[in-house]
């Protein structure tokens, strides 16, 4: 005897039937017949009608079942070891090794990954996961061990990088490194290199610090620095190449970093070392290079273009028409809202017959200064205010909208024009990490 069950679907609906049925021999046919349908019956009582056929040889066996078995939710395990398989793959458990300090450190690793949060959030998450299970710390541990091992880890900093960088690479020597900062505001002042400077965050009023993070070429974190909030780029760049010459170097390398960062002294810090470098000029230099006609606005296209300079160093040139397009926008939309600002003071000044129209042109000219719109001027006529846009001068600001120089000294046998620009465009993967870090997965920002 069984229970014999179907679905099938009609009409947009699905229909389940269950018979009790059982099977028998006739003439040396197996055949089958209908003895009830259950079809009425719920989920609960069908599966407790066939436990009873399963165990219909001895029944007392379902009552004392009952009696004798206790459920319990048990520790999760899935998430850690997936993450604990990762990690194994990355290098991450062997770079930081077997001690009880290392299996800590690689749990808050764990756990920033699982579910961001403090200290005592990774605590009150070890209890809920297989944690010292799956790592196999011997010992439980609270938030204070996980604020001291952050020290643990500060202190062996360098050299879990250094492990790192060797699995990945072994005796050979990337010939290309990503360099770039990011910084991430702080809620409080008592961090030790809070100060207050140029705030990527856009947080006022906040200190912040600032994080220089090398890569290789393919994106790859080689090594990470946190320095004071208000260092400049330019001053962040002196310790990544002196870790290149002692750490990390091969004999002939290049740095990539944006037009902020390598500038004069960088160029010629890494000249000293026998260093390359990629970098991209300023809008004020490209029109200083164009004044002096060692640039043409004819030679900025959407295919790539070169010019070498009389010192051997080459500039690589382009139009981005999309970049143009975007520009563009975001310029009519700050002149939107500069012509909004005008109609709200014209509004004002027409209700307040005693408002003054100078004080209605200084706050329009304050909205013009802050949207850096130097070629829009605001003209009082009686009581009306209207805008007056210089053409020739918007002209000469539009003319690179879209158009990038990018500078190096690698010479064209080692390196093509269309690589050079590709190598500049690999900061994007430096900008993703910090986007990773800061907000995306792990969630760092703030601190």
């Amino acid at each position: 005897m069984h229970i014999d069950s179907c679905t099938t679907q009609r009409g947009g609906k699905t229909y389940r039937r269950h018979l009790l049925r059982t099977s028998y021999r006739e003439q040396g046919k197996v055949k089958k017949r209908t003895i009830a349908n259950l079809s009425q019956c719920s989920e609960q009582e069908i599966q407790a009608i066939r436990l009873a056929l399963q165990h219909k040889e001895d029944l007392q066996q379902l009552g004392s079942a009952k009696r004798s078995l206790k459920l319990e939710q048990g520790l999760s395990v899935g998430a850690v070891a997936t993450v604990y398989q990762l990690a194994k793959r990355l290098g991450i458990v062997e770079a930081l090794g077997t001690s009880r300090e290392a299996k800590l450190a690689l749990w808050q690793v764990l756990a920033r990954v699982i579910g961001q949060g403090s200290r005592l959030s990774a605590v009150r998450l070890a209890r809920q996961h297989a944690a010292c299970e799956v790592i196999g710390l011997q010992q439980g541990f609270n938030e204070e061990h996980l604020y001291a091992n952050l020290k643990w880890v500060s202190a062996q900093q360098q050299s879990i990088e250094n492990r790192l960088f060797s699995q990945r690479y072994g005796d050979q020597r990337p010939a290309l490194f990503l360099y770039d900062v990011t910084s991430s505001y702080l809620e409080g002042n008592a961090n030790a290199l809070g100060a207050f400077g140029y705030n990527r965050d856009k947080k006022r009023g906040k200190q912040q610090i600032v994080i220089g993070l090398m890569s290789d070429v393919q994106g790859e974190p080689v090594t990470i620095q946190v320095f004071e909030g208000n260092t400049h780029d330019t001053q962040t760049f002196s310790s990544q190449v002196k870790k290149v010459v002692t750490r990390f170097g091969g004999a002939s390398v290049t740095f990539v970093g944006d037009r902020g960062m390598i500038k004069g002294p960088q160029m010629d810090e890494l000249q000293r070392e026998a260093f390359h470098y990629i970098t991209a000029l300023t809008k004020p230099q490209i029109e200083v290079l164009l004044a002096k006609g060692t640039l043409q606005m004819s030679i900025f296209d959407e295919q790539v273009g070169e010019v070498t300079l009389n010192d051997g160093c080459r500039l690589i040139l382009k139009r981005n028409p999309v970049r143009a397009r975007e520009i563009s926008a975001n310029r009519a939309s700050k002149l939107s809202a500069v012509k909004r600002e005008v109609a709200l003071q014209n509004q004002y000044l027409e209700g307040h017959p005693r408002a003054q129209v100078a004080t209605a042109c200084q706050k329009v000219n304050k909205k013009i200064t802050t949207l850096k719109l130097s070629w829009v001027a605001v003209v009082a006529e009686k009581r009306c205010l209207s805008l007056q846009a210089h053409r020739a001068q918007r002209q000469e600001i539009e003319k690179l909208d879209g158009c990038y120089v990018i500078k190096t000294d690698l010479a064209k046998h080692l390196i093509s024009k269309e690589a050079v620009h590709e190598r500049y465009k690999d900061l994007a993967l430096v900008e993703q990490a910090f986007r990773t870090c800061k907000t995306a997965h792990l969630e760092r920002r703030s601190v």
